[in-house]
C-alpha cells in the first residue's frame, strides 16, 4: 500500500535514506538501510506487483544475495541446458545438481519489497521521481538532498539511492555513462501441457545470427520466456531472429500472454557511481555483465552494498566525509563485480568473433561446462573463475589474440566438438 504522507509532512522530516525505485537494487538497498535501524522511504512509479522484461534466471550469487528467511518463488529447477548455434548443432548437457531457478519478475520483486518493508523500510508507490536536487532553495543544508517528485512535493534525505533502471534520471545526476546497449525481445507464451511437460526442468541458450546475440527459452509452469538480445541498431535484425526462433521451436501458432522490449545499458568503466550524497546501483549504474547481460544478481548486490554505504552518508557530518563513503561505495563496487564485468567485457569480445568455438566449448570440453555450472551455481564466478584457474587465464587471453574467423569455420569446429560427459546430441533443430 502507498503512503498517504502529504507533501507538507514531507518537508518536516528529514529520511535517513531514500531510495528511488522498488525492484531487485532498489528493494535490497532499502533492505540494507532498513535493517541498519535507519528510516528508509523507498519510492516507486509504478503500482506494485508490475511487469518487467526479463528472462527471470536465479543464478547461485542472486540467490545468495537474498535477505534471510526468503523464499524463492520458483516456476521451475533448471537441471539440464540445450546449447544450439542458430538452430543447428543442437546439444543438451545436464547436471544432477541444480544449475538455476526460474521466477516471474512480479512475483519476486513484490516479495523482494515486502522483505524491505518488514525490516522498517516505508514503501510509496505512484511516486515519480523528476529530479534531485542538492543545492538550492528546496535544500535546507548541505548535509540533505531534496527529491522532487511529479506535482511539485519534496521528500528531504541525508542520502539517496538511485535504482530507478536503465533510463535512471538519478543515474542523469551522477552522470552515468555508458558503453554497451542491447536490445532484448521477449514473449512469454502459454503453451498446453504436453509442449509444458518437455521443456520442464531443462532450458535453451541458441547462439544468434548477429555478433554477441543469443536467444533462450526458460520454461516457467504453463508458459514458455522466450527472447533474444543483440546490440542496439540492429532492430530490424532482432525481431526477425526472434520470429525465426520462435517458428523453429514450434511455438509459432501459440498467442503470446506478453510481448514486450527492453534496453539493457552497461557502464564504462569510468563512469561515476556517486556525486555528493547520491549513489547509483543496479541498471541505474549500468551494472550488469556485459556477456549474458544478466543483472539480477548484479542489481541485488550493487543493492545491498548502495544501502549499507547510504547508512554511512547519512551519518556523515561534512561534504568531506560524504565523499570519503561514497569513494568506499565505488571502491567495494569495483572491486568486485567490476573484476566480474571487466571480465565479461573480454568475453563478449571473443564470442562476438568466434560463437561457434564457445558453442564447441560447452558442449563438447568437460572443463568449460563444468566452469558454467560452477558460475551458475555460484560456487565461483566469472572474475574468480579467471584469476584462480591457469587454464581459464590461457584460454581467455589466447582468444583475446585471436583474429576474427567467420561463422563457417565455427560451424565446422561446433560439429566435430566431442559431445563429452553429461551431454547427449539432440538432433540438427531444436524441437520440443
Amino acid at each position: 500500500m502507498s503512503s498517504e504522507n502529504s507533501s507538507a509532512d514531507d518537508v518536516q522530516q528529514v529520511w535517513d535514506v531514500v531510495v528511488v525505485g522498488a525492484g531487485p537494487a532498489g528493494a535490497s538497498a532499502a533492505y540494507a538501510a532498513a535493517v541498519a535501524g535507519r528510516r528508509v522511504l523507498l519510492l516507486e512509479k509504478a503500482e506494485l506487483p508490475r511487469y518487467k522484461t526479463c528472462g527471470g534466471g536465479i543464478i547461485g550469487p542472486s540467490r545468495d544475495s537474498l535477505p534471510p528467511g526468503f523464499e524463492l518463488p520458483l516456476k521451475d529447477r533448471v537441471h539440464a541446458v540445450t546449447f544450439s548455434h542458430n538452430g543447428r548443432f543442437t546439444r543438451t548437457r545436464r547436471s544432477r545438481q541444480m544449475l538455476f531457478g526460474l521466477i516471474n519478475r512480479p512475483e519476486f520483486d513484490q516479495q523482494l519489497v515486502e522483505h524491505a518493508q518488514k525490516a522498517g523500510a516505508e514503501l510509496r508507490t505512484g511516486a515519480t521521481v523528476v529530479r534531485v536536487e542538492q543545492h538550492g532553495s528546496a535544500v535546507p543544508d548541505r548535509r540533505t538532498v531534496a527529491v522532487v517528485l511529479q506535482g511539485g512535493a519534496t521528500v528531504l534525505a541525508r542520502a539517496v539511492v538511485g535504482a530507478d533502471g536503465s533510463a535512471s534520471r538519478i543515474g542523469a545526476h551522477v552522470g552515468v555513462k555508458l558503453d554497451q546497449v542491447d536490445l532484448g525481445l521477449e514473449a512469454e507464451i502459454p503453451v498446453p501441457e504436453t509442449v509444458a511437460a518437455d521443456w520442464r526442468g531443462r532450458v535453451l541458450i541458441d547462439w544468434g545470427p548477429m555478433p554477441g546475440s543469443y536467444g533462450w527459452v526458460f520454461p516457467k509452469d504453463d508458459t514458455l520466456t522466450v527472447g533474444v538480445i543483440s546490440a542496439r541498431g540492429e532492430g530490424a535484425a532482432t525481431k526477425r531472429y526472434l520470429e525465426d526462433f520462435v517458428a523453429r521451436l514450434g511455438l509459432a501458432g501459440f498467442e503470446p500472454a506478453v510481448s514486450s522490449g527492453h534496453l539493457t545499458r552497461c557502464r564504462a568503466d569510468d563512469s561515476p557511481l556517486s556525486r555528493g550524497r547520491v549513489l547509483v546501483c543496479g541498471d541505474a549504474a549500468g551494472m550488469l555483465e556485459p556477456w549474458t547481460r544478466e543483472g539480477i544478481s548484479f542489481a541485488l548486490r550493487s543493492g545491498r552494498l548502495a544501502g549499507e554505504w547510504a547508512v554511512r552518508i547519512a551519518e556523515a557530518h561534512d561534504a568531506v566525509d560524504a565523499r570519503r563513503q561514497a569513494l568506499n561505495y565505488a571502491f567495494a563496487i569495483k572491486a568486485g563485480l567490476g573484476v566480474e564485468m571487466a571480465v565479461g567485457r573480454r568475453m563478449l569480445a571473443a564470442f562476438e568473433r568466434r560463437p561457434g568455438l564457445f558453442h564447441a566449448a560447452l558442449t563438447g570440453f568437460r572443463p568449460a561446462w563444468k566452469a558454467f555450472k560452477e558460475i551458475t551455481q555460484g560456487s565461483t564466478s566469472l572474475g574468480e573463475l579467471v584469476r584462480t584457474h591457469p587454464i581459464a587465464q590461457r584460454a581467455l587471453s589466447l582468444m583475446d589474440r585471436r583474429p576474427a574467423a567467420s561463422v563457417a569455420e565455427d560451424a565446422e569446429a561446433t560439429e566435430d566438438g566431442e559431445n563429452g560427459e553429461g551431454a547427449e546430441d539432440t538432433g540438427a533443430a531444436v524441437t520440443p
